[in-house]
């Protein structure tokens, strides 16, 4: 029998959304299982990379990402056509910092002029992205919208706060809208139900739901978006069955790695490359969370994730792809310098170590010897016997040549007692655990079984205890009977007259009659 992957089965699907216009239009979304799983479902159209311009020249930008637009940062329409024209941009992102109330406050007469030259100028699906200020953004957006009619921008990020005015906006004037809540799923369907009560057709709606750079900010959106797909997918929650977009570029090149040069941090390498593979690994990272638009920065971060979507949906050899390009000089680190000193010493060695310091001792024996010609300075007696201990002392060499078959011999066998101490320590630690994992298991067992019949006995008390209360409840209410029957006996018997009512009823009037009033008895 032949290996069978077992495959899962989904509730859901993801909605295919158009954005764009005209020839340059372009489908997200639709696949029918989890991100690339195509051996469960479809896959029908890959995610898309769009490239982030902005509206004004950026001051913070490390020297990396602004050296493949250099010639175009103060120019919004020549950066985006530089992007389609020379990097092959999918779709362009406009992020409209200049309107930030906290920083130019630029007005939304200006950035609707912008955007409406940008639309005009290339041929892919435009993004506008606000500044994220709800107010701002409410009237910002709104003037986009009436401005660049039928175009089909995407608008965002549109929250719970600005939805009524940006969504009604959109909705008049054909553009799709970005549905952004702060890495939550709850809040993220909110919206959704908020935007869907307001009339807006979730087929225009792209979920953002915050995005964060590398590190904890990544690991809390990918976890968020992951669960977004599930309900989409296994729960089949149709207001959540919308295509994602994650503000990549924005986060990542602006974290303080992205920007140390190499003499603050030497250890972190080239500063172009560690950007480049920063923001790369975070594309990958949201591509397999999900994602299907990633707004990217730089053309070398943004060439190695195209050729990840290539091979991850069609397959194939990762060795047709090339290095990244370099467009600043490069830098060389001395890491061996960085390195600390390494510790080569074996640790037997170390343990030996010890017994090697007595060697200087034999550098001493000469000492007597020196003094000899003091004793011949002086003839006494008493002199000629004192190279006696010296006569004694030359067997040292042999007893020393002695001493290593002795250390070695002394040495295994405290290694050897040792090891059997070692092992019977283990063995007693182990007959311990183990009678104690026993007694523990007897005690849990005894207690379980305890508490089982503890159970059993105050339900049986219980029922004895109900059983009790009824019989008396009965015969109480059979002494009532007797003694209402006793009465009705000795009662005197009368007569009661008969008289026929003055108006007869028809059969049918009584059956309405009862019939209201037991409507009366119930509604009462």
């Amino acid at each position: 029998m032949g290996f069978e992957i077992t495959k899962e089965t989904y509730a859901g699907a993801i909605k295919n959304i158009t954005i764009g216009k005209g020839d340059g239009a372009l489908t997200v979304g639709g696949q029918t299982s989890y991100p690339f799983y195509q051996f469960e479902g479809d896959m029908p159209n890959k995610p898309i990379i769009a490239m982030e311009i902005w509206d004004m020249e950026p001051e913070d930008w490390p020297e990396a990402a602004k050296a493949p637009f250099k010639d175009v940062l103060n120019d919004p329409v020549a950066w985006a056509k530089k992007c389609v024209d020379e990097y092959n941009a999918q779709a362009i992102v406009l992020q409209l910092k200049s309107t930030d109330p906290n920083d130019k406050d630029a007005s939304a007469d200006d950035a609707a002029q912008t955007v409406k030259k940008i639309s005009e100028a290339i041929n892919v699906p435009l993004i506008v992205w606000g500044s994220a200020v709800p107010a701002k953004d409410s009237e910002v957006l709104k003037k986009i919208s009436e401005v660049c009619d039928g175009h089909n921008l995407v608008l965002g990020p549109v929250e719970e706060k600005n939805h009524k005015t940006i969504g009604a906006a959109a909705m008049g004037y054909g553009h799709t809208i970005i549905s952004s809540s702060p890495i939550d799923v709850n809040l993220a369907k909110q919206v959704n139900i908020l935007l869907e009560n307001l009339g807006v057709s979730l087929d225009k709606v792209i979920v953002d739901p915050t995005t964060g750079g590398l590190g904890y900010g990544l690991e809390y959106s990918y976890s968020v978006m992951e669960r977004l797909i599930q309900a989409a997918m296994t729960q089949g929650d149709d207001k959540l069955q919308n295509p994602m977009i994650n503000n990549l570029g924005n986060e990542v090149w602006k974290c303080k790695e992205a920007k140390q040069p190499v003499d603050e941090a030497p250890e972190l390498g080239d500063p172009e490359r560690r950007g480049i593979l920063m923001e790369a690994v975070g594309a990958v990272s949201y591509l397999m969370s999900g994602s299907s638009i990633l707004i990217m920065r730089h053309p070398e971060s943004i060439k190695l994730v195209r050729s990840f979507i290539d091979l991850a949906y069609a397959g194939g050899s990762a060795m047709d792809i090339g290095p990244v390009t370099k467009q600043l000089d490069d830098v060389e680190i001395d890491f061996a310098a960085l390195s600390p000193e390494p510790d080569l010493t074996i640790a037997e060695e170390a343990k030996k170590a010890p017994a090697k310091k007595a060697a200087p001792e034999k550098k001493e024996a000469p000492k007597p010897a020196a003094a000899a010609p003091k004793a011949d300075a002086k003839p006494a007696p008493a002199a000629e016997a004192k190279p006696a201990p010296a006569e004694e002392a030359k067997p040292e060499p042999a007893a020393a040549a002695a001493d290593p078959a002795a250390e070695a011999k002394a040495k295994a066998d405290a290694e050897e007692k040792a090891k059997a101490d070692a092992e019977a320590k283990a063995k007693a630690d182990a007959e311990a655990r183990a009678k104690a994992e026993a007694e523990a298991k007897a005690k849990a067992e005894a207690e379980e079984k305890a508490k089982v019949e503890a159970k059993k006995k105050a339900l049986k008390d219980a029922a004895a205890e109900r059983e009790a209360e009824e019989q008396a409840i009965r015969e109480k209410r059979a002494a009532e009977k007797e003694k209402a029957a006793a009465a009705r006996a000795s009662a005197p018997k009368s007569s009661v007259p008969m008289t026929a009512a003055k108006f007869q009823k028809t059969e049918l009037e009584r059956i309405l009659e009862n019939l209201d009033k037991v409507h009366r008895r119930v509604t009462e």
